[in-house]
């Protein structure tokens, strides 16, 4: 097959499943073209079945803001149609799926027709797709959209409950790679940010308030307080600033680590001991996944689709959102016991197996072959 696929080219959810998703697909033969307004993040390396194509767009003085949604619809109809693609894939309903619409309608003026897959991540349908300004195109352009998928169980109850959605919407969850995600020996690297053979503590976000970054930290302090243990914090974002001053507050700056943005992250996840995630909203939880693959348990909130992910005392703890002392508790119970951590660490690996990328992409491509037949059958 020979698939586009549109994402948001940067560090979020959405961009690294489609872009990971992308390259797995190309690994087993499918020519497939990423259509963004930069190189996706997690496109690093060349695949002769990999190809990326730039939306570019001009800023002329009479827009405040440049028309991005007309230039990538452009450059959609010029790639279906000169690549001659099969199947377009868009990641992120907003607005993509609108977009999307718009390029199908013109290229099916020109006697083209090419089906549509929008796969929904999450605050697409949470947080931005409800709100007033984009809900009524955002549910237009799904119910428009050949085949509608979403990442889990959960996220899919939450499009039903907000959106008249009259498509059936299939689930299929996020995945790892674990060529990439998995426990490696990285002593030397562990030795350096825990030289007292510390616990290590991670956390990996957006640093939105979505994520309650100063819930880890808090979390982070009443373990600290009773077991010698290092945080790192992983990302960058709004709350940055923020979360060192409360460190501070909190006197814990020398046991703390912000690391920003990192590229290797299955490094710092392989010399990792516990997770945490007491996120507000998780559509998913991929980055609990990619802990999970590498062998380290989870707390987390019970939000969105975490519990899909992280079950209740098998691979961690799930606790109500805000709920610090509770997650700090059962964090206790993971690491003051080192047979019980080596429990929870196996048990977390044989739960992230299911998430394999081996099991998940033979399901993208019946599904892309089922939408192709039948909207062929239907044009």
């Amino acid at each position: 097959m020979k698939i586009g696929i549109v994402c948001y080219p940067t560090y979020g959810g959405s961009g690294v499943v489609a872009t990971e998703l992308g390259k797995g697909l190309a690994a087993l033969g499918h020519e497939v073209h990423f259509i963004s307004y930069r190189q996706p993040a997690r496109l690093d390396s060349f695949h002769e079945n990999i190809f990326y194509k730039e939306v570019r767009f001009a800023n002329y003085p009479l827009f405040d803001y440049p028309p991005y949604e007309t230039a990538l619809a452009s450059k959609l109809v010029d790639v279906v149609k000169y690549d001659k693609l099969d199947i377009l894939h868009v990641h992120y309903a907003v607005p993509h799926a609108s977009v999307a619409y718009m390029a199908k309608k013109i290229l099916l003026n020109e006697g083209i027709y090419i089906p549509v897959v929008t796969t929904l991540h999450g605050t697409d349908i949470t947080l931005v797709g409800k709100d007033p300004a984009y809900a009524p195109v955002v549910t237009f352009a799904m119910n428009k959209s050949d085949g509608l998928t979403a990442v889990s169980e959960s996220l899919k109850q939450d499009t039903t409950n907000f959106f008249k959605v009259d498509k059936d919407i299939k689930v299929i969850p996020n995945f790892i790679d674990f060529n990439r995600f998995k426990k490696t020996n990285k002593d030397h690297f562990k030795k350096a940010l825990s030289p007292n053979n510390e616990k290590i503590i991670t956390h990996v976000s957006n640093f939105r308030k979505v994520k309650r970054v100063d819930d880890a930290i808090r979390v982070f302090s009443i373990v600290n307080k009773q077991i010698p243990t290092k945080l790192l914090l992983i990302g960058d974002g709004p709350e940055r600033q923020s979360m060192e001053l409360l460190c501070r507050e909190l006197n814990i700056c020398d046991s703390t680590r912000f690391l920003g943005k990192q590229d290797a992250i299955e490094e710092l996840l392989a010399i990792s001991d516990l997770f945490l995630m007491p996120s507000e909203s998780e559509s998913f939880g991929l980055s609990a996944l990619e802990a999970m693959a590498c062998e380290v348990p989870v707390i987390s909130s019970n939000a969105g689709g975490l519990p899909e992910v992280n079950i209740h005392g098998k691979t961690g703890y799930l606790s109500d959102i805000g709920a610090i002392e509770d997650m700090a508790n059962n964090a206790l119970k993971i690491l003051s016991d080192e047979e019980t951590h080596a429990n929870f660490r196996m048990r977390a690996l044989e739960q992230a197996k299911k998430f394999d990328i081996a099991n998940i992409l033979p399901i993208y491509e019946d599904y892309y072959q089922h939408i192709i037949d039948t909207t062929v059958f239907n044009k």
